[in-house]
């Protein structure tokens, strides 16, 4: 299979050419090796590359993606046997003994592991630039970051390696580089894929797995792999009445959609993004929907605090189990996670229980919302895609740093009023995703707008709690209204 055969299609079409006997499985995996092997000096994508594995692989002939290659996120989607580094150089001895269950899925499914993606240490950044793997770019413009965490599988996709990757969201991190990347990415319902066996719930059900992928029925049809509970997990929600990749082909109807472009940290939003929501409103009245000004009402500030105290609290857990199972020490962790971790041990209980249930607030304000409208569209992003090493943090807020870690003044950055400062400074350039985590809701980017200057800028749209269903079938719609699937090709002699 030549390489330019394989990146005209989807992993629908691939798996359906499998079937048909028109190519092997061996033929797919060898075009997808040969182009990661092109792409990789200059992206940096996959940290951990298993090709003499995928080409050897076995899997079920009558499985959906049986032979279709894909990605794996190095973070949470643990493979057994494999390293699992969640980006950071304390884990690089975590092997786990047993796979996820996105990864048990995966494999019944029929898709073939190429290997694993780069993510931020822990995932903690919309950029994914750790110390351990090194910049992830992003293909459109290789002095560009991808964004985060699922940098790495957003850049993978975008330049044709795998028509889809693995990728998992508790802040953005499948909306941000499907955004950044020109891809499709849906954030599901809390509960409607599995955390386990690890966990029964990832980043206290503000975090779910899924994939970003170039078209709507690869993410649909994934959903139909992915989605159930397993045994042992902490609540099962209401399954679809038909698979996801039907229900996205029927119509959704006449909807009532809220557009709101403001930023709920009143932080600057860029003029693309912006325009790009603008552009995609007058496209849905087009396309026969009410679309309205309209936004949730809550309190944007204190929503910034509620999730900042999630990343303390992860943050310290999760160093506190490197230190345990690995043996990891301080110069293992990044300065920034080391003072996240602080800022978690630190954080008094109580006040993080108080935050954890304000959650509801913002529940019940976005019930509220939906009470009115069917969907809402936003910006994916506040702005766009920032350098390689722009967001590092500066020399001399470094040294401030170390001083605040080795006095151990944690207690003293919260009494000071500073921490919601860090909280707005952190989020500013990605303002509008950490809503859908909090809440438990599906949301997904959408690849509609593309700048003078050749970067993807994606919209936003979210829907009530279980609204999957919703959400792909707009999402086809505006597909096949405005077809971006084309759009790759500029990236194919591009490295």
């Amino acid at each position: 299979m030549k390489q330019s055969e394989y990146l005209r299609y989807d992993a629908t079409a691939l798996a359906d050419l499998i079937r048909r006997g028109d190519v092997s499985q061996r033929q797919v995996v060898d075009a997808a090796i040969e182009r990661a092997n092109q792409v990789s000096s200059s992206l940096n994508a996959i940290c951990q590359p298993q090709f003499s594995e995928a080409v050897s692989q076995v899997v079920p002939s009558d499985a959906p993606f049986a032979g279709v290659p894909l990605l794996l996120k190095d973070l949470a989607q643990e493979q057994a046997g494999q390293p699992c580094t969640f980006g950071s150089r304390a884990l690089r001895r975590n092997i786990p003994s047993r796979d996820s269950e996105f990864v048990e899925c995966a494999r019944q499914g029929g898709l073939v592991f190429l290997g694993r993606t780069a993510t931020p240490e822990f995932g903690l950044k919309a950029v994914t630039e750790s110390v351990l793997w090194g910049p992830s770019r992003n293909p459109w413009n290789t002095e560009l970051t991808p964004g985060g965490s699922s940098g790495g599988s957003g850049a993978a996709v975008a330049a044709g390696i795998v028509p889809m990757a693995g990728a998992n969201d508790g802040g953005g991190s499948i909306r941000i580089p499907a955004a950044y990347n020109g891809l499709f990415g849906l954030k599901p319902s809390r509960g409607r894929i599995s955390a386990g066996p690890h966990l029964g719930e990832a980043w206290t059900g503000a975090s779910t797995d899924h994939v970003v992928t170039r078209t709507v029925r690869d993410s649909a049809g994934m959903l139909d792999v992915l989605a159930g509970a397993a045994s042992g997990d902490p609540f099962r929600i209401p399954g679809a009445e038909a698979s996801w990749l039907d229900l996205m082909q029927q119509s959704p109807g006449r909807l009532r959609i809220g557009v709101f472009t403001a930023s709920p940290y009143d932080t600057e939003v860029a003029p693309e993004c912006v325009a790009a929501v603008e552009e995609t409103a007058r496209m849905l009245e087009s396309l026969g929907h009410h679309v309205e000004y309209a936004r949730p009402e809550f309190d944007g500030i204190a929503l910034a605090r509620c999730y900042l105290a999630l990343y303390f609290g992860e943050v310290s857990s999760l160093m506190d189990r490197a230190r345990e199972q690995f043996g990891a020490s301080d110069k293992d962790f990044e300065l920034e996670t080391r003072l996240l971790g602080m800022l978690g041990r630190t954080m008094p209980l109580p006040d993080y229980v108080r935050r954890r249930q304000q959650w509801n607030d913002f529940a019940r304000a976005l019930g509220a919302f939906f009470g009115c409208f069917d969907v809402y569209l936003c910006p994916t992003t506040g702005q766009m895609p920032a350098k390689i090493g722009a967001m590092e943090t500066p020399a001399h807020l470094k040294l401030v740093a170390k001083l605040m870690l080795t006095l151990k003044a944690g207690k003293l950055l919260h009494r000071s009023g500073q921490v919601d400062q860090m909280a707005l400074e952190s989020l500013a350039r990605t303002p509008f995703t950490q809503l859908a985590n909090l809440t438990g809701t599906p949301a997904m980017s959408v690849p509609l707008y593309w700048t003078r200057d050749g970067l993807p800028v994606g919209v936003q749209f979210g829907a009530a709690h279980g609204g999957e269903d919703r959400l792909l079938q707009l999402a086809a719609q505006l597909e096949e209204a405005s077809p971006w699937f084309a759009n790759y090709e500029r990236l194919e002699n591009a490295f």
